[in-house]
């Protein structure tokens, strides 16, 4: 081979060389831009989420319609008793909670006949997290009706009445809202079109998952909770087992020196709502 023929063939070679490497090098730039716009995208799209969420924190919180007479900072308690009374008994109970239920029906008569002496207030927090764990709409629905019946100025009573009637915690039979419906034929005055329709539409659906989430914030993790001027009772106070006879006397003792309050109407919640009152008493024709 000639010298001419080597020096050509040496020269093809350098030259695919140089294009090859141009080409790795061309390649390595465009894999930098475009790593580079995904990492800007990335960017913008987390200032986009920060923005969205920080305007979400910084607007107020869409009211709760909440049951009439609700109490309470952000009116998420169904009070019951007197308002002057010396003394508070606060409740985190859910419908469908056994242990709520066996509380309920060992003490709401010694309960009720405190709150009509003027002696304590009882807060109810209907709270509603057994769905969430077992599945089903029990604790939820019944919360519910439990506010129309408040709504409804009825709401000692049907709450008697539905811890008198409490299914197994499994059965879920509060997640029908028929059988609520039916309970509410016990309590004179209760089953009205108004309060079906507040069961079967789930009125206060948006007030009931609204106290939830409270219970969630709080540092009480199980039901029933049962506090006495904010001392917890339940199962104990201190050494001694809470019992009908203790609570009467704890509460005593809270009381000592102090004036009783204005004994309720049988411990009965506040006069219904307006829309309560307009769906229960039709226009005269």
């Amino acid at each position: 081979m000639s010298e001419k023929n080597r020096e050509g063939k040496r020269d093809a070679r350098d030259k695919m060389r140089e294009s090859r490497a141009a080409e790795e090098a061309k390649a390595r730039r465009n894999k930098k831009l475009a790593v580079g716009g995904v990492v800007a995208v990335v960017i913008a799209a987390a200032v986009v989420v920060g923005v969205v969420v920080q305007n979400q924190r910084s607007k107020p919180e869409t009211p709760t319609a909440a049951p009439a007479g609700a109490s309470g900072d952000k009116n998420l308690v169904v009070p019951v008793g007197g308002a002057d009374a010396p003394s508070t008994l606060t409740v985190y109970e859910d419908p469908r909670c056994p242990a709520c239920g066996s509380f309920e029906r060992s003490f709401s008569p010694t309960v009720d006949q405190l709150e009509d002496a003027g002696k304590v207030r009882v807060d109810y927090h209907l709270v509603s997290f057994i769905d969430r764990s077992l599945g089903g709409n029990g604790s939820k629905y019944g919360a519910n009706a439990l506010a129309c019946a408040q709504d409804a100025g009825h709401f000692r009573d049907y709450h008697d009445v539905l811890y008198r009637n409490q299914p197994d915690e499994t059965a879920d039979s509060f997640g029908d809202k028929q059988t609520l419906i039916d309970l509410a034929g016990q309590v004179p005055g209760l089953d009205t079109p108004a309060f079906r329709s507040c069961v079967n539409d789930n009125t206060f659906g948006g007030w009931v998952s609204a106290v939830q989430q409270d219970f969630d914030k709080s540092s009480y993790k199980s039901t029933p909770t049962v506090l006495l001027n904010g001392e917890a009772i339940y199962p104990k106070k201190g050494d001694e087992q809470i019992s009908p006879e203790n609570l009467v006397k704890w509460v005593d003792a809270a009381n000592q020196g102090k004036t009783l309050g204005t004994p309720g109407s049988h411990g009965q919640s506040p006069a219904p709502s307006t829309t309560a009152g307009e769906s229960n008493n039709p226009p005269s024709p």
